[in-house]
């Protein structure tokens, strides 16, 4: 199973592909989305980073990276990968999920809406068991994006210092929800 194109009321998701590098680009620029995420990336990381992606995509059916869409303007990327935490082995029927938008598309619900389709995906359609997100605790609209789509808090740790710079606040919130939670979970209201 190659990864679905999906959509919201608003997006257009569509499975990331080199077509998507310039976007990319363009949003690892900014210092501000990635203030949490290790600083603004060059475009020799940002290439580096599509590729990777890109195959991690194929290690497991359905999984990826989703470069996102409104009327054909580029708001930025999500995923839902196999888990990743430095201190988390992977396992099966579990997911990871991410995103991040460009700064002019913050607070407009984009981050929850695309968010809330990958786990519809990933429970409905991939038969996930649980799905967690990670953020940095000093992420506070990323830990309220999460917890308004209901996933709950599980843990603090600490995340590798070898992914951020010098002084960087390297305490991470993990979140998750189980099939079970989803499944008794209220539609949110449109």
């Amino acid at each position: 199973m190659s990864q679905a194109i999906l959509r919201t009321e608003r997006l257009h998701l569509a499975p990331l592909s080199e077509e998507h590098l310039e976007f990319q680009i363009e949003l690892d620029a900014d210092p501000e989305v990635m203030r949490h995420l290790g600083g603004a990336r060059s475009r020799e990381q940002v290439e580096a980073a599509i590729r990777g992606n890109l195959a991690e995509a194929d290690r497991a059916a359905g999984l990826g990276y989703w470069a996102g869409f409104v009327e054909g303007q580029f708001v930025g990327y999500w995923i839902l990968r196999l888990p990743d935490a430095a201190d988390q082995e992977s396992v099966e029927g579990q997911g990871e999920l991410g995103f991040k938008l460009l700064r002019r598309h913050w607070r407009q619900g984009l981050g929850s809406e695309g968010s809330r389709e990958l786990l519809r995906h990933g429970f409905e359609d991939l038969g996930l068991t649980r799905i967690s997100a990670m953020t940095a605790v000093a992420n506070v609209p990323s830990r309220a994006t999460l917890e308004g789509l209901g996933l709950e808090y599980v843990r603090e740790f600490q995340a590798p210092a070898e992914y951020f710079p010098p002084g960087a606040d390297l305490r991470t919130a993990e979140y998750a929800m189980t099939q079970e939670h989803w499944d008794g979970a209220p539609t949110p209201a449109v």
